[in-house]
């Protein structure tokens, strides 16, 4: 059998091929230019297609096919090129010399070097004003794109500002507080406004995560149209955000009654005749009278706050928090699931907590009946200074009463809330569900079908499963496979954790009785709207193509029954994997595809790139001797599989040519890093004249 070595000159050897982005050739880029002054150049074809192809999105066949026939093979956009090339080239000035043993396209620039530098200032300048009308506009499509979510995060901001500095004057200036303040100073108002937006962000936590009614408001309300249901993807981001809200305010308050408590014990053991050790020593004088908490000199702050119900609450919703949000982190998350699915139902006792926090009631104020007899403006320097044989007014004691428990009015409607909500859950979950069929694929993919009486889905929802053979409280979301014209619903499951792993294994066994399964939803997602484009773009990465496996089933039954309503006009998918074995369960899928598009005179409505991130020699010289085969040697499929990752600006800039006017709807699921880079993207590709293309950005979110 030929080698690849045997159709290459005596002394040459098959490049390496690393796991980089693009394909460089020998002899390339071994100087940097500065990024300022690169340009464009036109790209001869190097497509296995012949098509001009960006650079790094070839496919291997016509990279291999470039490197052995000694074609030029250059990149649509090269950055390390020296400035001023672009038009030298098609002047007929810079002759392009292939060298067909070195696999590699040499430049030969004749200009002086005061020319070359004259053009890379005026390129480094154009490049500076590109870059700063780039950024205006990108700010502009950001806020084009995000005004509401801009705010929705304004108000929330404005009102704890708000509350936190309304009421930090009010208990500085209230005159009911005036001997509170005596004791303990400016922390008096510290802790209680820091409780206020305690109290507010704890009456919003819940709501984000109320997965039924964010499903019935992106579902079922009219008034919410594409913008408004597009905030209702940043559920889980808004949700983190008052979680964080809430641990600095908790700092706040902890700090704040730390320093009251401190403050509390050096008036009760001082002994001179001021203000704060008076108004300690009143609790001998009657019930009623007692301001400040502590009323023994051997009681000691750790005493207070491990005895008393403000101070034992105060520490359990504390620590409930703190392990909350210590355990939400995404390291935890990814690979310690259980850890955070059981820590997060601490949240039972966070409110639970919060509900009593204020009921004892340790900071007190003078009530409304002692004020008008004995107003503290017009009488405090008597408890200072009052005689023996007082008659006036003023020698009456003042009176103290606690400051009502206000926490539960603010919760008590979210957490209502919740609790039907969760009973919704768990009456769905008690339904019966069967197991049609368990299907194994490739690189440990478990697929079931289902099926559930009364279950309806829409594209790209998702669903919560449970499996009490394996544990009776992990609940996992999984993105619905199956199409809503189907008569069942079904689910891949990669291998990536403990609970994934010992569900797998458990289905391998082949018991005579299926495993139970439980299922709650589905839910709604941002995939949902994917008919409402004209143009989609869709973006998995591995296991993330789920959602779009639903979406493109439901298109090729949408293309069965020749539907008419279809808005959609034209999909580009793109599939990112590391592996070649992750391509094997979606091939069918893809496959049907291509042939009943093609059958329907709609080739074009579908165009597909699979990119594979990781690579060995032994792929790429398979790639490399059959890249003249009609179907792809990966995946078997008519389009090619490119290896490295996509140029996603060549992408965005590629639609937008040939959609100018139209509105792109991009879908992502996959990893936080690339959802960054599409989001850049969208805003820099996205024109501010409504009239023109945009893109809008959507994310799934679980």
């Amino acid at each position: 059998m030929a080698h690849l070595h045997d159709f290459l000159p005596p002394g040459n050897k098959i490049p390496t091929l690393k796991k980089t982005n693009t394909f460089l050739p020998p002899n390339i880029g071994k100087k940097k230019k500065k990024r300022g002054a690169a340009q464009s150049i036109a790209a001869p074809n190097c497509g296995a297609t012949g098509d001009p192809l960006p650079w790094g999105s070839a496919s291997a066949g016509g990279w291999f096919r470039g490197w052995l026939m000694g074609q030029p093979c250059f990149p649509r956009r090269w950055p390390l090129k020296p400035p001023g090339i672009s038009s030298k080239v098609s002047q007929g000035k810079v002759p392009m010399v292939p060298f067909p043993r070195l696999g590699a396209c040499l430049l030969h620039k004749t200009v002086s070097r005061q020319q070359q530098q004259q053009e890379a200032a005026a390129a480094a300048g154009g490049s500076s004003r590109q870059q700063q009308a780039a950024g205006h506009c990108t700010m502009g499509n950001w806020l084009v794109n995000h005004w509401f979510s801009a705010a929705v995060l304004a108000a929330w901001l404005g009102i704890n500002i708000f509350l936190f500095t309304y009421y930090f004057l009010f208990f500085d200036w209230d005159e009911r507080y005036f001997y509170t303040r005596a004791i303990l100073g400016s922390a008096l108002a510290w802790a209680r406004a820091s409780a206020k937006c305690l109290n507010f962000n704890s009456m919003l936590i819940l709501l984000p995560v109320c997965r039924n009614l964010l499903s019935f408001l992106r579902g079922t309300c009219s008034c919410c149209r594409r913008t408004l249901r597009k905030q209702l993807d940043h559920n889980l981001t808004f949700h983190k955000l008052v979680a964080y809200a809430l641990v600095l305010f908790t700092a706040v308050h902890t700090i704040a009654h730390l320093f009251n408590l401190e403050r509390y014990n050096q008036s009760q053991q001082a002994t001179d005749r001021s203000l704060p050790a008076i108004l300690s020593k009143m609790h001998l004088q009657g019930s009623n009278k007692w301001l400040n908490p502590i009323h023994s000199n051997q009681t000691t702050v750790e005493y207070v706050a491990f005895t008393t119900i403000p101070g034992l609450t105060g520490v359990i919703i504390t620590l409930a928090l703190i392990l909350m949000v210590t355990s939400s982190t995404e390291f935890i998350r990814r690979n310690y699931f259980e850890v955070f699915w059981y820590t997060h139902h601490l949240f039972i006792i966070y409110f639970a907590g919060l509900f009593i926090h204020g009921i004892a009631g340790l900071v007190r104020g003078q009530t409304e009946e002692s004020m008008e007899e004995v107003h503290p403006y017009r009488c405090a320097l008597n408890l200072t200074d009052r005689a023996e044989n007082c008659s006036h007014d003023c020698c009456k004691d003042p009176e103290f009463g606690s400051i009502p428990a206000e926490s539960w009015k603010w919760v008590l409607a979210p957490v209502l809330l919740y609790i039907f909500e969760r009973i919704l859950r768990v009456w769905r979950a008690w339904q019966k569900v069967v197991v049609k069929k368990v299907v194994m694929h490739p690189a440990r993919v478990l697929e079931l079908q289902m099926q559930k009486k009364g279950f309806h889905m829409e594209v790209g929802q998702y669903i919560f499963v449970n499996c009490p053979a394996i544990s009776l409280l992990e609940w996992h979301p999984f993105t619905l496979t199956s199409a809503p014209e189907e008569d069942f619903f079904s689910i891949h499951i990669r291998a990536a954790g403990d609970w994934t792993e010992r569900l797998i294994d458990t289905f391998q066994q082949q018991k005579p009785e299926m495993p139970r399964i439980e299922v709650d939803g589905p839910f709604g997602t941002a995939s949902e709207d994917v008919f409402q484009y004209e143009v989609a773009m869709l973006v998995g990465a591995g296991i993330g193509v789920t959602p779009f496996a639903s979406i493109l089933k439901s298109i090729w039954y949408k293309f069965q029954q020749a539907d008419q309503t279809l808005k959609t006009k034209k999909i580009y998918f793109y599939w990112l994997c590391r592996d070649t074995g992750a391509f094997a369960w979606f091939n069918d899928l893809l496959a049907s595809l291509e042939q009943k598009m093609a059958e329907s005179g709609k080739a074009d409505f579908l165009t597909y790139r699979l990119f594979l991130t990781g690579w060995d020699t032994s792929i790429a010289n398979n790639v490399a001797l059959r890249f003249d085969t009609p179907t792809d040697t990966v995946t078997g499929l008519r389009h090619k599989t490119i290896f490295g990752r996509p140029m996603w600006n060549s992408e965005f800039a590629a639609v937008a040519a040939a959609h100018p006017r139209s509105v792109v709807g991009v879908f992502l699921c996959g990893p936080a890093a690339l959802a960054k880079s599409l989001q850049k993207s969208c805003h820099q590709h996205s024109s501010l004249d409504p009239r023109k293309v945009k893109f809008y950005f959507n994310k799934e979110n679980f």
